[in-house]
């Protein structure tokens, strides 16, 4: 340790080695900066000139460009697809906040989601012969779902990882097998059963309802109101970030040991962390109840819960505007994903683009391209040739171009569809796991495949074929960007 220290001629200060950190200074630590792995070139000047705009002028100009939108879009249903964007982003803030900030896999946060908006329905319905006003309703829900969140936090405090996942997976099946039979709780009727609480009150404030429709129309003051809630949540979260308890967090995600030997109360920042996400889920469940004045089991199913997690890992888990911006495109991708055509296009899309990534511009690429190209085209040849009716299934647009390369038959036979599901299944095991010239020959037959199934069975079912488009765009984004669009990426250290 003699290196350290400074000679008794010189000053502590002239002293300070300055090509590695000294004992007694958070030299590592203030150059954290130095250690982030950043883009090269202009695309790394770019991202780090934008990284200097300060958080509120984004978030102006975000909460601008939204408010914009019922000015330009006089559709009922664009204008409730934004409304429920904007309630998904703020579920996946809160979510961001457990699983971003605190580090803990929370797989029954939804749940906290459906206390807030049965908490609603119950005590402001026609069903119940309660009207508690909005102004206490909204607030008493977002408690009761922090406290909910602390009781289910207790007993899992000591609990992490896959424990905890599943401790929480069996608190979101809990919670749903009461929903669907609260109808006979001790001889009483408090969640509707399965048939949910259909006769829920619009929100009111100072005596005046707002409206959900206008001449059919979907109202804006629901979309405004979520607009402004989004806003609360955001600066709130963004302020709790950046105070000594979300450096605690921070600092519990990343080596929970490490932060108990350094003092810091651990399960009281995990007991905090679910509590304060879970309010901020059940606040948002109470607007979105309001706003459909009814509730159903159905609506916090795992399905949705998978969304949320998928909005956090395209945006960049630990990121707040990340988060944020994951969910506005999820939202919107499966919206846009109900139509056929344009699931079509962007399917192929994200194929394209994650076979580039994986080989660049390279020969490899070449090889792979002209192979896969070629191959539908002989077994295209080879089904026409038995009889036109194998390959007659598909006309106009990009489907029509496709007929000639992608065998599409007229009725497909059921073993066949399935076949092929499994030998997709096979040739995907087989190509992330071989490597080299093994890879180039099996990849082709499986885009091929890969296509095969998407025509003759997915696009038929627009539902499943949306979370599948979105399943390959999180897979190509891993291999591009593996900590998400706005996640930062830094050097570990092993």
């Amino acid at each position: 340790m003699s290196e350290w220290l400074p000679p008794e001629s010189e000053s502590p200060e002239e002293a300070v080695p300055t090509t590695g950190p000294a004992v007694g200074r958070d030299e590592w630590v203030a150059r954290e900066g130095e250690r982030r792995v950043s883009r090269a070139g202009w695309a790394g000047t770019v991202e780090e000139r934008l990284r200097r705009v300060p958080w509120w002028a984004w978030l102006m100009l975000f909460v601008a460009a939204g408010s914009l939108m019922p000015v330009f879009e006089s559709s009922g249903y664009v204008r409730l697809v934004g409304f429920n964007t904007v309630v998904y982003m703020m579920l996946a803030l809160g979510l961001n906040l457990v699983v971003g900030w605190g580090g803990l896999l929370d797989l029954g946060y939804i749940a906290f989601f459906g206390v807030g908006s049965y908490v609603y329905a119950i005590f402001d319905s026609a069903k119940f012969g309660y009207h508690v006003p909005s102004i206490l309703i909204i607030p008493a829900a977002t408690i009761v779902g922090a406290l909910v969140g602390l009781l289910v936090g207790l007993p899992s405090r000591r609990l992490s990882g896959d424990y905890l996942a599943i401790v929480t997976l069996f608190f979101l099946e809990l919670f749903e097998t009461v929903a669907t039979n609260g109808n006979q709780i001790f001889g009483h009727d408090i969640t509707g059963g399965s048939f949910g609480i259909s006769t829920v009150f619009p929100l009111s404030f100072a005596g005046h309802t707002l409206a959900v429709q206008h001449n059919g129309i979907f109202a804006v003051s629901y979309y405004y109101l979520a607009i402004v809630m989004f806003v609360i949540v955001y600066v709130s979260l963004f302020f709790v970030n950046n105070s000594r308890t979300g450096r605690a967090w921070r600092s519990l995600r990343e080596d929970p040991l490490a932060a108990e030997v350094m003092g810091m109360p651990v399960n009281w920042l995990k007991l905090t962390s679910f509590a304060t996400g879970a309010g901020v889920a059940a606040l948002a469940g109470t607007i979105s109840t309001a706003l459909n004045a009814s509730v159903y089991p159905l609506n916090f199913s795992p399905v949705v819960l998978i969304t949320l997690y998928a909005m956090v890992i395209l945006g960049g888990s630990g990121s707040q505007p990340g988060v944020v911006v994951g969910a506005f495109l999820v939202s919107v991708l499966l919206q846009v994903l109900q139509d056929p055509g344009q699931a079509r296009v962007l399917f192929y899309l994200v194929i394209v683009v994650g076979v580039i990534a994986a080989y660049r511009v390279s020969v490899r690429l070449a090889i792979v391209a002209a192979s896969t190209a070629v191959f539908g085209i002989a077994t295209h040849a080879i089904a026409a040739s038995f009889h036109h009716s194998w390959v007659d299934g598909a006309h106009g647009g990009l489907a029509g171009v496709l007929a000639n390369w992608v065998v599409v038959p007229e009725r497909l036979t059921p073993w066949v569809g399935q076949v092929a599901y499994l030998l997709l299944l096979v040739g995907m095991l087989c190509a992330t796991q071989l490597r080299g010239r093994l890879r180039l020959v099996t990849l082709p037959p499986t885009l091929y495949l890969a296509a095969f199934v998407w025509e003759n069975q997915m696009i038929p079912n627009p539902g499943p074929a949306r979370y599948i488009v979105l399943g390959l765009l999180l897979i190509v984004l891993m291999i591009v960007r593996p900590n998400g669009l706005l996640g930062e990426r830094r050097v570990e250290i092993n």
